[in-house]
Order: C-alpha cells, then structure tokens, then sequence
C-alpha cells in the first residue's frame, strides 16, 4: 500500500478499503487479545465467560458445545482473520492492477471495493457452515444483544467489553456511511460526498452508536436492583460527554460558514477558527471527554491509584518500589483452579503473601498502582503514557469536520490504527483487573466469608452480572 505523496490516498487505498482493512485489523487484535492474555497466565475464559455462551460461545443448543481448552477461543478468529484478509486483499490488488493508481480510472472500477465490501457482508449473515459460522453468529447475537435487549436484561462484562471496543470503531461507522455515498453511481471514491441538509447529521449519528449502546448498558446497570453504587451514573456520564465533541463538529460548519463571510472562502482550509465560540465549544468538549476517559481508564477500567486521592495512611507511609520479579505472575492464572483462591501462604524473598497464585502486597506497592500486579512492571507506566496521549487525539478524531478533508485522510487512518490499537493494549489491563476483582472476591469470602468493600462497589460478573465499569 503506497501512502506516499505521490499517490493520492484516495486512489491508491480509497476509503472502501480502508474500512476493510480496519475492520480486519480489530479482528486481528481480538484474536490476540486471547492469545496474549492465555499465554500471560490470565484466565480470560473466567472473566468473559467464553465458556457459557454469553458472547462468543454458541447460546443456542443446536450448536456443539466447544471445549474448555482457551486454544478453542481464539484459533477460529485467527482462521477467520485468514480468511477475510485473503479476500480483501485480492480485492485490492485486483483494483490497483486495474487502476494503476491513474485517478482517471480509480471511478470507472470502483464496482471492485463495492464487491469485495459485498462479500464480506453476505459472508456475515450467510446461514451456511462455512468461513466460521460458529464464530460469525456469535459476533451478530452479541451485537443483537447489545442493541436490542430489554432494559430488564443483566449486562454482562462480555458485553460491557464488546461495546466498549466498539467505541473505538466509531469514526469507521461513519466511513461505512461515506464509503456507501462514494460507491453508489452519482459517488467518486476520490473525495468525499458533500454534507448538505439532514446527510451532515447522518454521519455524527452514526458515530454516536457505539456510546449510545454503553450510555444504554450503565442505566440498565445503574437501575438495576442489586446495584448500590452510582458508578454506572458517572460511567454513563463518561459517554455523554462524547455527544457534544461529535455533534459540536458537525456543527462547525456553521463556524465556517460565519468566517467565510468576514473572511473569505480560503478559510475554510483553515484548520483553526479560534474566534469563534462554537469552535472553542468543541475544543472544549473534546478537552473534557478526553481528560474524563483517560481518569476513568486508569481509576475504574484499571482499578489503578495513580489519580485516586490518597489516604492520610497512604501519605504517612509511601510505597516502597518492589522486584520486578515478584510481581509477574508467570505460568498459574490467579482465577485458576477455586480451589486455592483460599490458601494463603508467605513469600519468602519479600514477604508478601500469595492468594490463589497470585501475589498480593497489601502494606506497599508500586506508587500508583495497585497491590495486585499480573504483568511486568514496566508495562504499566508505558500503557498509561500511551493511552493518555491516544486519549487526547481520539476525542480530535471523533470530529467529523476535520477527517472530511480529503488531505488529511492519511493522518486520520493512522489515527485510527493508533486507536485500535489503544483499545487493544487497554483489553489487556481491563481483563487482568476484572480477574484480580475476581480472585480477591472469592478469597475474601473463603477466609472469613465477607466481601471486600470495593468488590462490594465493582461487582464481578462471577457473582453478578454486571461489571460496573
């Protein structure tokens, strides 16, 4: 793929294929998502329930029940992932022997990214037993489930991360609108279709989808009757706050229009209209939901205490720095076997004490952390770093009035690369922290039979439903 200047982006990857290749990524990075967290020692298949049917496992009882085995989960997406990437990228060779990357020919073969875009389509829904059925009809009952269930219904924190990574995914359902406009006959893959009327607000709605379906998921689970807490209120108040950035950015075309009017058509390739109100609105709101989303990550998603306020106990006594060594849980998964979430033994270099296989230090740790660590230490510091800044460029990237400009699309793919694979380094700590919550509930319960506070707080979906985060 050429993403030189001297080839147009739109002629030599028009915006159909970037789609697919986005796509393909976030398929990728699912399946190794499994595969890392299995080869970590993490017992993904507790967390997610990837042995109950509940997302990725078949829920109706025609279907063979798979094995335990976590081999099972992630080779079919592996297998799937194989089998897309062929597809498209036979496409898109077929489109670039055929155009030359001549943007005089890419419109008069665009019928290529429309077919290749088709197949994938009809090869989703296709009812036959090929291309992993199995794993297909899972990703449309967990999509169904999100999007249809009854406000009755539990959320389970399968579904609390399938929608949370489809939050990533948001600018791309609005590229599936733009792709759609540009293949239809009055369309032209080299620019994007103009945005008049009621279309301009086609395209944020589209956007918002993913975050109305998690706003959806906290008022099921802020209402529901085992819920104490009101973290699913400031968790939905987290993806509301998305709704202005978005809306806000459609919305700048008014800025435009306004500033064209004092100072000419050229302003708008202007990327800054700072003058204006609206467009310091925006600024604003994107400042907000990136700064509220990057708390969240680390404070709730996390369970880490870099931006929790510290206790008077805390500030007396500061965390002394541990061994690296000692905090890496290597081959034993801390929910393993239930059998030793009980048994509590010492260690003997550092004298920590050891629940379930997992090392739990609970007079210091890592300043900012937390007592229970299932990676090496290093990773932590480094995930933070980097989820800070993609947080900042997401909330830029939500907007609609930047990415419609043909010149910077090559800047906004990589973005969007930049984004997936945020969401991938963050289902990392987000499952690891979901198994801790579940480990340090049931060896509560197994030594003297009471709940920890902030498991009482961030109920797991062993014990409940829900994931309130």
């Amino acid at each position: 793929m050429d993403f030189g200047d001297a080839v147009p982006l739109s002629t030599s990857f028009p915006l159909p294929f970037r789609v697919l290749f986005l796509i393909g990524l976030g398929i990728l990075g699912w399946a190794t998502n499994l595969h890392g967290l299995h080869l970590l020692g993490i017992d993904a298949g507790s967390a997610l329930d990837l042995h109950s049917g509940r997302i990725f496992l078949p829920t109706t009882s025609s279907s063979p029940r798979p094995s335990s085995s976590p081999r099972v989960a992630y080779m079919p997406i592996y297998r799937l992932f194989a089998g897309y990437t062929a597809w498209c990228f036979a496409g898109w060779s077929f489109f670039r022997l055929a155009t030359h990357s001549n943007a005089m020919l890419v419109d008069a073969f665009k019928f290529i990214p429309a077919l290749s875009s088709l197949g994938v389509l009809t090869t989703l829904i296709c009812p036959f037993e090929l291309c992993q059925k199995r794993e297909r009809d899972l990703f449309l009952q967990s999509a169904a489930r999100c999007l249809f269930s009854s406000m009755d219904s539990p959320v389970y924190f399968s579904d609390v991360v399938f929608a949370d990574v489809f939050t990533s995914f948001a600018k791309v359902f609005g590229d599936v609108w733009l792709s759609l406009c540009m293949l239809l006959p009055h369309g032209s893959l080299l620019s994007p279709p103009p945005l008049d009327g009621l279309s301009q607000w086609v395209l944020p709605a589209l956007m918002s989808l993913p975050y109305i379906v998690r706003f959806r998921q906290c008022l099921i689970e802020l209402r529901s009757p085992t819920n104490t807490s009101k973290r699913p209120l400031f968790n939905a108040l987290k993806y509301a706050s998305s709704f202005p950035v978005i809306f806000l950015s459609a919305a700048q075309r008014i800025v435009v229009l306004d500033l064209a009017e004092e100072k000419g058509e050229l302003i708008a390739r202007e990327p800054w209209h700072g003058e204006h109100p609206l467009f310091r609105l925006w600024l604003l709101a994107a400042a907000v939901n990136s700064l509220y989303s990057f708390w969240w990550d680390l404070t709730n998603d996390w369970g880490l205490d870099l931006l929790k306020p510290r206790s008077a106990e805390s500030r007396s006594n500061p965390p002394r720095p541990l061994v690296l060594p000692s905090l890496h849980l290597k081959a034993s998964s801390i929910a393993g076997s239930s059998e030793t979430h009980g048994v509590t033994q010492s260690h003997p270099s550092s004298g920590h004490q050891v629940h379930g296989g997992a090392i739990y230090r609970h007079q210091s740790y890592p300043y900012g952390l937390r007592p229970v660590l299932l990676y090496p230490l290093l990773v932590y510091p480094l995930v933070i770093f980097f989820n800070l800044v993609l947080r900042m460029t997401w909330s830029i990237k939500l907007s609609s009035h930047l990415y419609s400009q043909s010149e910077g699309s090559a800047l906004m793919l990589w973005l969007e690369v930049a984004e997936i694979l945020r969401r991938w380094m963050w289902v990392f700590v987000r499952v690891e922290w979901e198994v801790v919550k579940n480990a340090q509930h049931k060896s509560q319960i197994a030594s003297n039979g009471t709940v920890p506070e902030e498991v009482e707080l961030m109920p797991s979906n062993r014990s409940d439903p829900m994931g309130n985060d």
